[in-house]
């Protein structure tokens, strides 16, 4: 049952409240990162530093994002820890949103940051709002309020600011609330082509009407594609294939060519788009079938051909007129979309490789790590009876959603089961390895851009073993690496060094330099008794307090020319410096530092037992997957197979004691070989059937 909005407001207070307690934190920056986090996930920023000035002069700011597109996103709240959900007026909305457009107004026109500390958030923003100027192309200002908005609300006389197009966007508790209850799905966007461009969209029926999947080929005119890039930006592209696009190039040489010179050739030359939403609206308009409503349009190839239209056109000046894109569009309904979408994206996209099987949450890593989470049991500590278990969610909502069912009895054991505090996602696990595992500044890109570098290392190492890598021993050392990640967020945060700016580089630099001292040394962090204690040792603290705030004083004194401290550490420049000053590090490490290390080779040894174990468990669970088939599907699928010419004979043999009554049990080796039968099968759109339990 749905929580009510009252009953949302609660728990939803309740938990950045434990959040602002666990970390030290105040309220505010709690209250904001619980938002942003959501903000994220919809797709309409990429991310979210924390930046708190208020001026007391109507000027005001909370947050902020530079994109790579010329794109600024500032947060300004309204927060005072209210305990009652309120209502939030018209006029409070325009007035906030006014103090916020007053902080880029008076960055970029009025050197607000000569007024400013210069090591502060708030310097670094507005210096580089200042510096960047008019390749700042468009602002999105977000209003975040833990009031209600008004119903009264049905419009804002907002305006454009110093000549740049402006967007704004109010999440409020209810939108909050709306978000949560819909099962962890993003925000549809709504596409109405008649409202914004005046009329439809051509486009030709490709799919037969028995066909459960409706299909379009539609003519795209280039100028609405960057009409609704502009609009919409990322948000257009499908999330996981975004994350992996924001790592390249935006504008592709060859597409920008024939825009300026052979504009007429676009749809001759381009491969297209291939796009899917979950509902579309079609008329006839006397020269055939148009589109005029799309529900949820998501591009999961064409990214870059999108973008390119966009930068191009403002870039250069260009006229897309004469632009054409033909257009793949997909019907697929929300609840098909975990199956189906991750594949159209896979298979359509050749150029810039998209693996979507390691960028789904549907993907083998990802499944694996759920399922041990569901079953391993961290050791009991501090007196309790029996351990508890760490939930990892690779799709955005399950916890909420388990939280949710059964009685209340039957939800109390399963948040004792899985608390709260030990919860941890897709984007959680990225952060956490990347910081000991590549360069810490892919952390600092925010959640997207580090999870498609997470993505990109993992897709490569489950090829070179088909996965036996990740195992119950990688399990435990990304619980252990998640128990320091949160631990240093803590530390840093009471810190009297810290003035409350910068922490999320402060602690992916300093946990790296801990990983890169320890690997100097030949040796590396003993992950294991952290897992067996389940907390952070003293020792390890006091480690980190000399890390950090040696991360803290280079991130403060970047090189010369940049202004701005989240920029600096973005750079490859700024881990080089701190590299080259390891000694330096070294040398004030507390003494209880060494034992806290353990040889490289006892985790080498380990990682190996593990890899054992798990070729085991893959093949037991193989022989038991290709017992649970049905004769049937097998059929079907040495049928379909044999028609295509497409089996070995040693596959056709083995597929021959599935075929059979009673069925052969096979061994796991031939159980592996199956495994990859069936999922030939489930491309060629066999339906897989499973004998009755």
């Amino acid at each position: 049952m749905d929580q009510s909005l009252d009953e949302f407001f609660e728990g939803f207070r309740q938990s950045y409240l434990a959040g602002a307690e666990a970390n030290q934190d105040q309220q505010l920056p709690a209250f904001m990162e619980a938002v942003a986090e959501d903000v994220r996930e919809n797709g309409d920023v990429e991310g979210y530093e924390y930046c708190h000035y208020d001026s007391g002069r109507g000027i005001r700011v909370d947050g902020y994002w530079f994109d790579d597109e010329g794109g600024l996103s500032l947060f300004v709240a309204d927060f005072e820890t209210r305990d009652i959900v309120e209502s939030l007026t018209q006029t409070e909305v325009t007035s906030t949103f006014k103090r916020v457009a007053n902080f880029f107004q008076a960055s970029l026109e009025k050197r607000l940051w000569s007024e400013l500390e210069e090591t502060s958030p708030e310097y670094g923003v507005a210096r580089q709002i200042a510096d960047r100027g008019d390749s700042i192309q468009k602002v999105s200002l977000f209003l975040v309020s833990e009031r209600r908005l008004s119903d009264r609300v049905q419009s804002l006389d907002l305006k454009d600011i110093a000549g740049r197009p402006v967007s704004y966007q109010i999440w409020d508790i209810s939108r909050l609330h709306a978000l949560r209850i819909s099962k962890g799905q993003r925000e549809p966007l709504a596409i109405d082509f008649q409202e914004l461009f005046g009329r439809g969209v051509p486009c030709l029926k490709a799919s037969l009407s028995s066909d459960s999947l409706r299909s379009y080929l539609v003519v795209m005119p280039g100028r609405y594609l960057a009409d609704l890039y502009e609009r919409h930006g990322a948000r257009l592209l499908e999330q996981n294939v975004r994350a992996f696009l924001q790592n390249r190039a935006s504008v592709n040489k060859g597409i920008r060519a024939t825009i300026l010179k052979e504009p007429s050739m676009f749809f001759a030359y381009n491969n297209g788009i291939t796009a899917t939403a979950t509902d579309v609206q079609i008329e006839d308009t006397g020269n055939g079938p148009a589109i005029v409503r799309l529900l949820d349009l998501q591009i999961v190839n064409g990214g870059q051909t999108t973008a390119s239209l966009f930068h191009t056109r403002r870039t250069d000046k260009a006229s897309l007129t004469e632009v054409s894109v033909q257009m793949k569009l997909s019907i697929v309904s929300q609840e098909e979309g975990e199956r189906i979408v991750p594949r159209i994206a896979e298979y359509a996209n050749t150029q810039n490789k998209v693996n979507a099987a390691d960028l789904f949450s549907n993907s083998p890593f990802h499944i694996r790590m759920e399922e041990i989470s569901r079953r391993l049991f961290a050791p009991a500590v501090g007196g309790a009876v029996r351990g508890t278990k760490w939930f990892y969610e690779r799709s955005r909502g399950q916890y909420r959603e388990g939280l949710a069912k059964g009685t209340p009895a039957e939800r109390r054991r399963f948040e004792a089961e899985y608390p709260k505090e030990q919860v941890f996602t897709k984007t959680d696990l990225a952060k956490y390895e990347n910081v000991w595992e590549e360069h810490p500044r892919f952390v600092n890109f925010g959640a997207q851009k580090n999870f498609a570098k997470f993505a990109e290392r993992i897709a490569k190492e489950w090829d070179a073993d088909e996965g036996v890598s990740f195992n119950e021993f990688y399990f435990r050392r990304a619980v252990a690496r998640a128990l320091i990640f949160r631990a240093t967020e803590k530390l840093v945060s009471a810190q009297d060094w810290y003035d409350g700016g910068y922490r999320a580089n402060i602690v992916a630099y300093g946990i790296a330099l801990l990983s890169e001292n320890a690997k100097a040394s030949g040796q590396i962090l003993d992950t294991r008794s952290i897992w067996i204690d389940q907390a952070v040792g003293e020792s390890l603290l006091a480690s980190l307090k000399v890390t950090t705030r040696f991360a803290n004083d280079q991130l403060r004194n970047p090189a010369l020319g940049i202004s701005n401290v989240t920029e600096w550490a973005k750079r490859p420049a700024c881990w080089e410096r701190m590299i080259g000053q390891l000694q330096e590090v070294a040398d004030q490490l507390p003494a209880g530092f060494a034992s806290l290390l353990i040889p490289a080779a006892d985790e080498r040894r380990e990682k190996k037992e593990a890899k054992s174990e798990q070729v085991l468990l893959d093949g037991v669970a193989a022989i038991a997957r290709a017992m649970q088939v049905s004769t049937r599907t097998w059929r079907r699928i040495r049928d379909k197979l044999h028609d295509q010419r497409a089996l070995t004979e040693k596959q056709a043999g083995i597929l021959g004691y599935m075929t059979q009554q009673p069925k052969r049990m096979p061994s796991e080796k031939q159980a592996s070989v199956l495994m990859h039968i069936l999922a030939e099968g489930e491309n060629e759109g066999i339906n897989v059937e499973l004998e009755p339990a």
